[in-house]
């Protein structure tokens, strides 16, 4: 993981903590274990990146509820 995605990361993790209410260190738990970090979030991230924040918050909102981790 180079230091872009790493800060993609981070602010992934951030906005979704705000946005679920939910501890970083939680959000960066449940991100792990499903496999959305490793197979979607740091793969993608070259497409990701271009999102608007809202957009990208729901589209990943989405998928940890289909991956039923929300």
């Amino acid at each position: 993981m180079n230091k872009d995605s790493l800060e993609f990361v981070t602010y992934c993790i951030g906005n979704l903590s705000r946005r679920l209410s939910l501890s970083q260190g939680e959000v960066y738990r449940r991100l792990a274990t499903s496999g959305i970090l490793s197979e979607y979030i740091i793969p993608c991230y070259d497409v990701l990146h271009t999102f608007g924040k809202e957009y990208l918050m729901q589209d990943l909102t989405d998928y940890m509820s289909e991956k039923g981790v929300l």
